[in-house]
């Protein structure tokens, strides 16, 4: 393992970037168009750590983000996407997380005239049963008028600090049939093998099928070729009479197959999975959308599990739009569980107001209260709390906009918690 010291990511990042941003405009084709968005978050919170009690952490993020090229045309175009981090604080609190990560960087040609497209480098891909990040090539293209084919292959980004890379390796891709007002469906393939031995093999179709009278269906079955079972299925009905709008659906999950079966697999249930965990979710939603002005709507979810405590959520839901994206809207909710944490009374309000009166120095406000009351107590406390409240100006023909904001939460798990943020986003554009 290479134990050398690396350099801060945040000025690697902006070598990096100065340098892919150099030769985009060195280069004639790539030139057509740039854009630049930089977002710097400033979080300030306390935490206690292995060496201090209540230390101060401090981080500040970099999100940089690069596009140059035919942007708005087809042609040649170049993406970049990366972060890094920087703690202020002396306690250490990020001592063995990464300080950055490349998301995505990579080229993009899209034929004219064509449906041909052709990523090369570090990307993410939703192919049906895929959503993965590759270092790796993907083609797309349409191979008659009802039929498309996507392919790629690579290395998978998630296998990257486990052995190194070699032997890592990534394939898969989506054949659909359709016809765009009436319906598509999918087939999609995925294989991803560690170190030479096969991590995850996923066989997976989706369908999209418009109906007379405002009636939609869409969903997706997924099987797990390691395992041999069903990893997940997930449809959704969408019904709409004029102002209503009914949408009932079903999910179903078994962990054991939806994650990879590998050794060095990310199982994020390793504890559900081993018991052979499997999950019904089912229910529906009815929305009023009685003017432009209000949306009402009404929501019933069913969580069954094979071994776990099952547990239904009902919950009334209100929204008001004012002008631009002005919005206030609130939720009454009633989880009953078998589970003390899943038996409980709950109220939301947000809000989002832009447009405020003259004399108010500010381009927007926010703000989010959740209360929860908890029908048994959990550790002595039988209710949590957590409200959030933002405001933010845009400066420099809106190109700048900083924000500032704070959040305060307690539960039965913590006393209290206070935390802020600031935050930078500017934006270029030729």
């Amino acid at each position: 393992m290479d134990t050398r010291p690396r350099p801060p990511l945040l000025p690697r990042l902006a070598a990096l970037t100065s340098v892919l941003l150099a030769g985009a405009l060195f280069c004639g084709p790539l030139a057509a168009e740039v854009r630049v968005k930089s977002d710097t978050l400033i979080r300030g919170f306390e935490r206690d750590t292995a060496g201090q009690d209540d230390a101060a952490v401090i981080p500040v993020y970099e999100y940089l983000q690069l596009d140059a090229g035919s942007l708005n045309t087809r042609g040649l175009a170049f993406h970049f996407y990366g972060w890094g981090r920087n703690d202020l604080g002396d306690g250490g609190f990020y001592r063995d997380d990464s300080s950055g990560e490349l998301l995505f960087g990579y080229l993009e040609y899209t034929r004219p005239f064509s449906t041909l497209n052709v990523r090369l480098g570090r990307q993410y891909v939703f192919e049906g049963v895929s959503n993965e990040s590759i270092d790796g090539l993907r083609v797309s293209t349409g191979l008659t008028r009802h039929f498309t084919l996507s392919a790629y292959g690579g290395q998978p980004v998630a296998l990257d600090s486990e052995h190194g890379r070699d032997g890592d390796s990534i394939i898969g891709g989506r054949v659909a049939h359709l016809r765009r007002s009436l319906y598509e469906v999918g087939l999609s393939y995925k294989k991803v093998g560690d170190d030479s031995n096969d991590q995850e093999e996923m066989l997976g179709v989706d369908l999209s099928l418009f109906l007379p009278a405002g009636i939609s269906l869409y969903g997706l079955s997924n099987r797990n070729l390691e395992t041999e079972g069903w990893a997940e299925h997930s449809y959704e009905l969408r019904i709409a009479a004029g102002p209503l709008l009914l949408r009932p659906f079903f999910e179903y999950f078994e962990y054991d197959d939806t994650f990879g079966t590998g050794t060095n697999s990310a199982q994020p249930f390793p504890n559900l999975s081993r018991i052979g965990e499997k999950l019904t979710v089912y229910g529906g939603e009815l929305s009023w959308l009685r003017s432009s002005v209000w949306d009402l709507g009404l929501r019933g979810k069913f969580y069954t599990y094979n071994e776990l405590d099952s547990s239904q959520y009902y919950s009334a839901l209100a929204t008001w739009h004012g002008k631009a994206l002005t919005q206030v809207g609130g939720e009454l909710g009633y989880m009953k569980g078998d589970a003390a944490d899943n038996d409980y009374l709950l109220g939301r309000l947000h809000c989002y107001l832009e447009n405020l009166p003259k004399g108010v120095p500010l381009a927007f406000l926010s703000g989010e209260l959740i209360y929860t009351l908890y029908d048994e107590e959990i550790y002595n406390e039988d209710d949590s709390f957590f409200l959030s409240l933002g405001a933010g100006q845009r400066f420099l023909s809106d190109a700048l906009e900083v924000k500032l904001s704070g959040d305060y939460a307690w539960d039965a798990y913590y006393d209290s918690d206070l935390r802020g943020m600031l935050v930078f986003s500017y934006t270029f554009q030729r």
